[in-house]
């Protein structure tokens, strides 16, 4: 019971803060381009937009640490993405989220580029020495750069896929579904043009 108040609690929260082709027009850093982002063909849900959408978002969420929503939908323009699930998909680098991927940033920089990592010992160490902000950009910035790259390009292609594929087992499900209707409607009426003759 408290999970589905806690579902439609995100659910509200995700409808309120959603942005809207409203929202986008009353955009003072947007109006120069509000003509081609409402265009209608950037938030109508389709196979191909969506997935576009998806992706682009998962790229501007992970690259573009403020300002995300703006930059989808800047970007959503000559990709021809749809808006709103680009929007929506920026959404998971949020406050909780954050510390937790930057770790993962850094983790998949320093195997990408073969250094040996950071240990505590040496950490300490630059912080005794009041080396802080070089060990932060010397060794802990390029990684991290790095990873965020890489997780971007990753992030963006595994949600195209998944997005691609969500999409087209929806649209096989709602098909079966039209058959299955189809055809008990075929059997009911057989049936009843069959009482109707008795």
């Amino acid at each position: 019971m408290a999970e589905r108040g806690l579902i439609a609690r995100f659910r509200g929260w995700v409808m309120r803060n959603l942005p809207t082709r409203e929202s986008f027009e009353s955009n003072r850093w947007l109006k120069p381009l509000g003509h081609r982002i409402l265009h209608p063909a950037l938030w109508r849900m389709t196979r191909r937009s969506v997935p576009r959408g998806v992706a682009l978002g998962m790229f501007t969420g992970i690259l573009i640490p403020m300002g995300q929503i703006p930059a989808s939908a800047v970007l959503a323009l000559p990709l021809r993405a749809n808006v709103p699930a680009a929007a929506l998909t920026t959404f998971f680098t949020n406050p909780l989220t954050t510390p937790l991927l930057f770790i993962l940033y850094y983790k998949v920089g320093v195997w990408s580029l073969g250094l040996g990592g950071t240990t505590a010992a040496v950490a300490k160490t630059a912080a005794a020495d009041g080396g802080w902000l070089h060990w932060l950009a010397a060794d802990v910035g390029l990684p991290t750069a790095v990873g965020m790259v890489i997780c971007a390009i990753l992030g963006a292609a595994l949600g195209y896929g998944i997005s691609a594929l969500s999409w087209r087992l929806w649209i096989a499900h709602k098909w079966n579904k039209r058959g299955r209707d189809h055809d008990a409607y075929l059997a009911s009426s057989d049936r009843a043009s069959e009482v109707s003759v008795d």
